[in-house]
């Protein structure tokens, strides 16, 4: 198809350091500008990056009518303005999760319309992720009973804004938002009900650990615990009841080596690993979002998952509060 002309918006580390290397490797995709508040900042990275615009304001390259979509990966109290901007100029968004800090900011997005928007949640279109999703499809473990998570890292830096609660920050709104997506895409379905349990840091206020249960109906339910504070770790089990997969690195899954998952039967850790080919979840995920906007494929999670994944975080939230089970 004809490749998609992409702007960037800011120079975020995550898109310079893991979204654009992934993008760039793709021939549906053509990278034409990144934009930062400091034109110099912009025209650094373009250089390293081989992008041939850079701009000194993010509303300079919106108007850049060269520019089809956007990939925002601003701080989370950005990503409702921005996204709403760059729709208005006519362009579709790839914005990063979490979409919004509540979900009655992200509901200001359902006014959004002839352009595309969809939550950077590239779990969903990682190899491993979709391995596993028809593995459980065809009952390769049974039912599934049980999924759990834990995700962690440590940040104690004052001024990186995972550490500033009042532009959202903290790990629930975000890593614990992976739990929850990868739940939803596994179980297929949605909780009923959420409980929580935080841990905040005394300075700064966010939730340094948050861990929680959520509740699908029929026997199924999701365990979590996410951390900004603790020692880097990532592990996904996904529980049936004839046998369990295992992902070994869901969501920072390495770009330049085989991901890998294990399937287990019966007996106490007897499986088998499964290597799969080398991918990057990043470029996978770019260029289906590019399919959609070539109407080559049907629109996948837009604007209306991307809410409902909010108004789950909210309950979490409110159970903080409540000490009690909330419903979304």
């Amino acid at each position: 198809m004809k490749p998609v002309k992409w702007g960037i918006i800011s120079t975020a580390n995550i898109g310079v350091a893991k979204v654009i290397p992934g993008m760039l490797k793709s021939k549906d995709i053509d990278i034409v500008a990144i934009s930062s508040r400091n034109k110099k900042t912009a025209q650094e990275w373009a250089g390293k990056l081989g992008i041939p615009k850079a701009y000194g304001s993010y509303e300079e390259m919106l108007a850049d009518p060269e520019i089809e979509a956007v990939y925002n990966p601003l701080p989370n109290h950005l990503h409702v303005p921005l996204t709403l901007a760059a729709a208005k100029a006519g362009k579709h968004v790839l914005c990063e999760k979490p979409i919004a800090i509540t979900a009655k900011e992200a509901m200001q997005l359902k006014k959004i319309k002839n352009v595309f928007v969809a939550e950077a949640f590239m779990v969903r279109h990682a190899t491993q992720w979709l391995a596993a999703r028809d593995l459980v499809k065809k009952k390769k473990i049974g039912d599934v009973r049980a999924i759990q998570v834990l995700f962690s890292y440590f940040n104690r830096d004052p001024k990186n804004v995972r550490n500033k609660a009042d532009i959202g920050g903290g790990g629930l709104l975000d890593i614990g938002c992976y739990p929850i997506t990868v739940s939803r895409f596994i179980f297929d379905g949605e909780p009923t009900r959420v409980v929580g349990t935080f841990d905040r840091d005394p300075k700064f206020g966010t939730d340094r650990i948050a861990g929680g249960l959520a509740d699908f109906g029929q026997g199924r339910h999701l365990s979590f615990t996410v951390s900004t504070q603790l020692a880097p770790y990532q592990r996904v089990n996904i529980m049936g009841t004839k046998g369990r997969i295992e992902i070994e690195i869901p969501f920072n899954a390495p770009p330049d080596q085989p991901n890998r998952y294990f399937v287990q039967g019966m007996e106490m850790n007897e499986g088998e690993w499964t290597s799969l080919p080398v991918s990057d979840q990043y470029q996978l995920q770019a260029e289906a979002f590019g399919r959609v906007i070539r109407q080559k494929q049907k629109p996948f999670w837009g604007v209306e998952d991307a809410i409902q994944n909010m108004k789950i975080l909210d309950a979490f939230f409110r159970s903080e509060k409540s000490k009690k089970w909330e419903k979304p």
